[in-house]
């Protein structure tokens, strides 16, 4: 916390050390001066002004809009410092079993919040946005992937691992194309994914439409075709015990509100459902 120290008030008493040590022929208007003095330095006195921590532990996916969102909050909420803690849903959920504070819950899919329901951990959750897979590549394409074809035959694929919401996705939408894949690397973040490809580590990656759209500068977006089978809804929701739930219940607001879908949105989610 931060303080405002009170105002010194040394000289006041001071002076009235002095009044009681000076002579009797002292008119009354100067001994009752000092209370007075004394009271108008107590009320000037400014108040003292506490901070807050708001800790929202969000799937890493939501990376560029929550911290963009981040900033409005603080803007709004004066002496409120938020702390993002993106990581894959199912290690934040974990977090949360193991009595990590936290004051809100965002998830990259329904099942891992319904986990948290079912372990009393979060109240009533709301769907705020809806995302899909897409494919892909190092800028350029260096080794002409053209989908989840034979092109990736021999070719660096990096996925998420099948506990994370983006690689249940992606297990979901293989199953439902009839493809089989072998990726060199399965990651706990679908942001890992798209960093390796980014970095030119991977030659390609499975990722969800907005960190395509989040990495355009390094990457080549190869859409897949009939991604729409394997769409994610995610939810949100106020953490029981909150350390801080009425700041929690605002983000949510804001996240839920026109200017925090309008967020969503550009970065490429869908509505939720």
């Amino acid at each position: 916390m931060k303080y405002r120290s009170l105002a010194a008030l040394g000289a006041v008493v001071a002076a009235l050390a002095l009044a009681g040590c000076s002579s009797s022929g002292q008119t009354p208007a100067k001994e009752s001066a000092a209370p007075a003095e004394s009271q108008a330095a107590t009320q000037a006195a400014p108040a003292e002004v506490q901070d807050a921590t708001l800790t929202v532990f969000a799937a890493a996916s939501l990376k560029e809009t929550f911290t963009e969102m981040e900033a409005i909050f603080e803007e709004a909420n004066p002496g409120v410092d938020v702390v993002l803690d993106l990581q894959g849903s199912q290690d934040l959920v974990a977090a949360l079993e193991a009595g990590a504070p936290a004051d809100v819950l965002a998830t990259a899919n329904t099942s891992t919040m319904e986990k948290a329901q079912s372990a009393d951990l979060v109240e009533e959750p709301a769907a705020f946005a809806t995302n899909v897979l897409t494919l892909i590549v190092p800028d350029g394409n260096p080794a002409a992937v053209s989908g989840l074809d034979a092109s990736l035959d021999g070719k660096k694929l990096v996925i998420c691992a099948p506990e994370v919401p983006c690689g249940k996705a992606t297990k979901k939408l293989t199953e439902a194309l009839g493809v089989s894949l072998t990726p060199v690397s399965e990651e706990q973040k679908v942001t890992d994914v798209r960093g390796k490809v980014a970095s030119g580590e991977a030659d390609a990656g499975i990722v969800y439409r907005t960190d395509a759209n989040a990495e355009k500068d390094r990457t080549d977006e190869v859409p897949i075709v009939g991604t729409e089978q394997a769409t994610n809804t995610y939810p949100i929701a106020v953490v029981k015990n909150a350390p801080n739930a009425e700041l929690a219940k605002k983000w949510v607001e804001l996240v839920l509100s026109d200017q925090g879908q309008s967020i969503l949105g550009n970065a490429g989610f869908g509505p939720g459902k």
